[in-house]
């Protein structure tokens, strides 16, 4: 966390919240390798619709750690939930959701998840039960 990161009423920003869950997608996003086969295909993600809810103001100096897995997948989507924990409190700070659509950048339209994504999902989060979306 940073100093520059707190408003006028010395807590973080309500907007940071949602660099932080951006950080954690893009980490994801990486992970199972969707930036690569963006570049190779042209289909990526696309952030739909996004929403927190902040459970307890944060305020410097404090650790974040922001994290985030696929709570749900259908044919050209899934559902992201984040957590943003604080050191400091020992707690969970704020909480949230992002859904994501697969996206053709070069046709400019939704796409189905490519089944490798969709594969890579699957193996990261460990859980088979999360294909019953489609």
């Amino acid at each position: 966390m940073h100093w520059s990161e707190m408003d006028a009423f010395a807590h973080v920003n309500n907007a940071v919240y949602f660099r932080w869950f951006e950080s954690a997608r893009l980490a994801y996003f990486e992970t199972i390798g969707w930036p690569d086969y963006r570049r190779q295909t042209g289909i990526g993600p696309i952030l739909h619709s996004t929403q927190a809810r902040f459970r307890a103001p944060l305020t410097w100096p404090d650790e974040i750690t922001a994290s985030t897995w696929v709570s749900e997948i259908e044919s050209d989507r899934f559902t992201m939930r984040y957590e943003v924990l604080s050191a400091k409190l020992g707690r969970v700070a704020a909480e949230g959701s992002g859904l994501i659509v697969a996206f053709d950048y070069k046709q400019q339209a939704k796409a189905l998840l490519p089944e490798l994504i969709r594969a890579r999902i699957l193996a990261l989060e460990s859980r088979p039960d999360l294909g019953g979306g489609q």
